[in-house]
């Protein structure tokens, strides 16, 4: 019966679906779509009242952000759990021998065990690898007052100069690490 939920949709439905948001919540609600403002909403409800001016604002106007973010984690858990969602995506067969030559040997192990894996998780390069990596990346999101989907799927949809040069960035970003970078981390 709900079979055509089970496994990876084509890119031309879900790339429209996730499109739609954007014009849904525009039309609808008069709001924009992205992701790391919730970071701010949930530091902004949860700080003592004397909290640093950026924090200083009425966050309740956008908790309805909060409430994506629920839905987009409990989505996720739903797929994994019930819609065969933990399965790795086909891979070309330069992509699997990039891999290899990285000592990645499957799909499967697209995430190292030697970097992700829970007996290595709280070794001193996992931290300084998770850790730093993930403060980059907030970091970046706040400096670039906003994060890819933000950015990518709102800003270009409104024609914002700033949002097209900070999808350029994340592009071009994205592959010198995966290109330069990757191979040197995962060597070590």
């Amino acid at each position: 019966m709900l079979h055509f939920l089970v496994g990876p949709w084509p890119w031309y439905i879900g790339g429209p679906l996730l499109g739609l948001m954007v014009p849904i919540l525009l039309f609808f609600a008069n709001r924009h779509f992205g992701i790391s403002s919730s970071f701010r909403h949930i530091c902004a409800a949860v700080l003592p009242k004397r909290r640093p001016e950026y924090f200083n604002y009425r966050w309740k106007d956008g908790a309805w952000n909060l409430f994506l973010i629920a839905g987009t984690i409990a989505g996720g858990i739903i797929a994994a759990l019930f819609l065969g969602g933990t399965s790795t995506p086909d891979l070309s067969g330069k992509a699997q021998s990039m891999f290899a030559s990285w000592g990645i040997g499957s799909a499967a192990g697209l995430m190292p065990a030697a970097i992700y894996g829970l007996g290595h998780l709280f070794t001193l390069k996992s931290i300084l690898m998770v850790g730093g990596g993930g403060f980059l990346i907030g970091f970046g999101a706040r400096y670039a007052n906003g994060c890819t989907a933000g950015h990518a799927i709102m800003g270009l949809s409104l024609l914002d100069f700033g949002s097209l040069v900070a999808v350029i960035g994340f592009f071009v970003g994205g592959l010198l690490v995966s290109n330069l970078l990757v191979p040197l981390v995962i060597g070590l």
